[in-house]
C-alpha cells in the first residue's frame, strides 16, 4: 500500500513532559522517510490489529487493518504527544472499526449475529458451548455499540474492552474527563435499557462480564 506523511512540525512532549521513545523516529516519518515509517507501522500494529479484531471478530480485518493505518500516517502530522502512539494508532482503529460496522449495517439494513471465533482478550480454559457463547456475548456487544453515537461508543469501547482509565480515555480522545466521565455514563444507560427492552438479549448477556 502506498503511504504519504505531510511534512511539518511536530512537538512530541507530552502534557506530563514525557517524550514518545520513538519521537526521533516519528520525525523522520514526518519528513518522508519510508524506512522510519516501516518502523513506525511495525510498532503500532499488533495494537490495531487487536483493537479491530476486537471490534469486528473476523470479518473484513485486512481490509480495515489498511485503511486504520493509512488513517494512522495521516494523522502522524497532528500528533502532539498527548498520549503515547500505540494509543494514538489504537484510537484510531477503533473509529475505522466503528465506521466500518456502521457502513455494513447502512448496506444490509440487518443486525445478524455472527458466530465466527475471535481471538479473546484473555485466554482462558473453557469448553465449546462456553466458547460459542462468549462469541455471540461479543457479538451482541458490537451490535449494541453501533447503535451508539460515535464518540459515546468509542468511550465505551475504551473503557469496557481496553480496560482504560478515564484519564487515560481523556488523554487519548483530546476531552475533558467530566466529558468522558458523561459518554461513558451515557452509554452504559443506553446499553441497559436497549438490553431491558430485549428478553432475548438480557438471557444472552445474563451474567456476562
Amino acid at each position: 500500500m502506498t503511504m504519504s506523511v505531510a511534512r511539518g512540525p511536530l512537538d512530541v512532549m507530552s502534557a506530563r513532559g514525557d517524550v514518545e521513545p520513538l519521537a526521533p523516529v516519528l520525525a523522520r516519518a514526518v519528513d518522508g522517510d519510508r524506512a522510519a515509517l516501516e518502523v513506525l507501522l511495525r510498532h503500532v500494529s499488533p495494537s490495531v490489529l487487536r483493537a479491530l479484531r476486537s471490534m469486528l471478530g473476523t470479518t473484513d480485518i485486512d481490509d480495515a487493518l489498511q485503511e486504520s493505518l493509512l488513517a494512522f500516517v495521516d494523522a502522524l502530522p497532528g500528533y502532539r504527544g498527548e498520549t503515547n502512539l500505540r494509543r494514538y494508532a489504537l484510537r484510531i482503529g477503533i473509529r475505522t472499526a466503528l465506521a466500518a460496522r456502521r457502513r455494513e449495517r447502512a448496506r444490509s439494513g440487518l443486525f445478524e449475529r455472527h458466530v465466527e471465533a475471535t481471538e479473546p482478550l484473555v485466554a482462558s480454559p473453557s469448553s465449546p458451548s462456553d466458547d460459542l457463547l462468549n462469541v455471540r456475548r461479543r457479538e451482541a456487544f458490537r451490535m449494541l455499540l453501533d447503535e451508539l453515537p460515535e464518540n459515546q461508543a468509542e468511550a465505551l469501547a475504551l473503557r469496557v474492552v481496553f480496560e482504560y482509565s478515564l484519564e487515560e480515555i481523556a488523554a487519548v480522545t483530546g476531552a475533558l474527563v467530566n466529558t468522558i466521565r458523561s459518554r461513558v455514563r451515557l452509554a452504559r444507560e443506553a446499553l441497559r435499557a436497549r438490553i431491558e427492552a430485549d428478553p432475548e438479549l438480557q438471557q444472552l448477556l445474563e451474567g456476562a462480564p
